[in-house]
């Protein structure tokens, strides 16, 4: 199942209060060229077979500027906030601020195969020349979150053509959310959870600019869950694990003209917004944050010369952080919204969040405002 549309209810239409102005779709595509593609594999009941299943994962993956748009790469800042995994090429991103080419998520043991096939997805058919300039330009920066409570993960069932399928199948527009592409197998706060996005519009400086974040979320204790400021994941109860073994990608893409140490600020919030769910980044999570600004498209086109890029002032860069920070908060909790109940290995059952109780904690609360149908 290749990039799917969006089916179910989010966040807004249970009437969940966020703070700040979303764009048109309240997606990471609202960032005008990025596209997102899912690839979904589901396959198997009963006991775990390993190598056959049951299969719960897959792969996503974001292309900043597009598929046209791989050699032109972004300034790029990385934040490791727990860094308790798996995220390549962050190395180079770091040194060189820049990131090309698509960035992609999918489980923890098949971070190298889809790597790999990118690699050669990027540079098929070309002569050596070309797949230098290709592999000069476009950093392979593949994260992984551990679906192995769902999925036979040590199987690896992701395989070169479900990466080249999400490759191709990258579109913008809206954004399939919760159980799929590499969110397929994923559980957050012990609710069934995934794939999720979300998009902040703001007045900055000299212009107007959109934000998106996309994240792959399997991290936190059910009692962590907090929902607009409120405690929902204790008023639920009900958890059954002792010990948080899981983690979360998050990536923002703005539209703002911004440098790579800009952008790794911008990153350190999508953590703070992450931390407002509920996540404390224990021990075992493995929480890693990428920030890309699709300005400055020409500052790359060449060689020669000096080159020159647009960047806003520190000084307006607060509304930046702001809009990181609600949008990482409202694409976790869509990822949770998302994503019905899931049946895995040996029966392992990673249950939906129940919206009419989590309104009804909302409401008692005070926080809860009625429906509002988002894009």
């Amino acid at each position: 199942m290749n990039n799917p549309s969006p089916s179910r209810l989010r966040a807004r239409d249970l009437g969940i209060p966020f703070d700040g102005e979303p764009g048109p779709l309240n997606t990471v595509t609202d960032v005008a060229g990025v596209e997102v593609g899912h690839t979904t594999i589901i396959s198997g009941d009963g006991p775990l077979v390993t190598g056959q299943g049951p299969v719960r994962t897959g792969a996503t993956v974001v292309f900043p500027r597009g598929r046209d748009g791989i050699m032109a790469p972004c300034f790029a800042g990385y934040h490791g906030l727990n860094p308790w995994g798996e995220l390549t090429g962050i190395a180079r991103l770091e040194a060189q601020g820049l990131m090309g080419g698509p960035l992609a998520t999918t489980n923890s043991m098949s971070v190298g195969l889809v790597r790999d096939t990118i690699a050669r997805w990027l540079t098929e058919g070309h002569d050596n020349e070309r797949m230098m300039a290709l592999m000069g330009q476009s950093i392979r920066v593949v994260g992984e979150t551990h679906d192995g409570y769902l999925n036979d993960i040590v199987g690896q069932h992701v395989t070169r053509d479900h990466v080249i399928a999400a490759l191709e199948s990258a579109r913008g527009g809206p954004v399939a959310e919760g159980s799929v592409g590499g969110g397929t197998g994923m559980t957050a706060y012990e609710f069934k959870a995934g794939i999720g996005t979300a998009s902040r519009v703001f007045e900055a400086g000299p212009g107007r600019w959109t934000l998106g974040v996309i994240v792959q979320a399997n991290h936190g204790l059910r009692d962590d869950l907090t929902i607009a400021g409120v405690r929902v994941g204790r008023e639920l109860g009900g958890g059954w694990k002792d010990s948080e073994s899981g983690s979360i990608i998050g990536t923002a893409i703005t539209d703002a003209p911004l440098l790579s140490p800009q952008l790794k600020r911008i990153a350190q919030r999508v953590g703070l917004g992450v931390a407002r769910t509920g996540a404390i980044g224990r021990n075992n999570s493995g929480d890693m944050f990428v920030a890309l600004s699709t300005a400055n498209r020409e500052t790359w086109a060449d060689t020669d010369g000096l080159r020159q890029a647009a960047f806003l002032h520190d000084a307006h860069i607060d509304p930046l952080f702001e809009a990181a920070v609600q949008a990482a908060e409202e694409a976790v909790i869509n990822s949770m919204i998302a994503s019905p109940a899931m049946t895995g290995i040996d029966g392992n059952i990673s249950p939906e969040l129940p919206n009419d109780a989590v309104i009804d904690v909302l409401g008692r609360f005070g926080r809860h405002k009625g429906p509002t149908m988002s894009g």
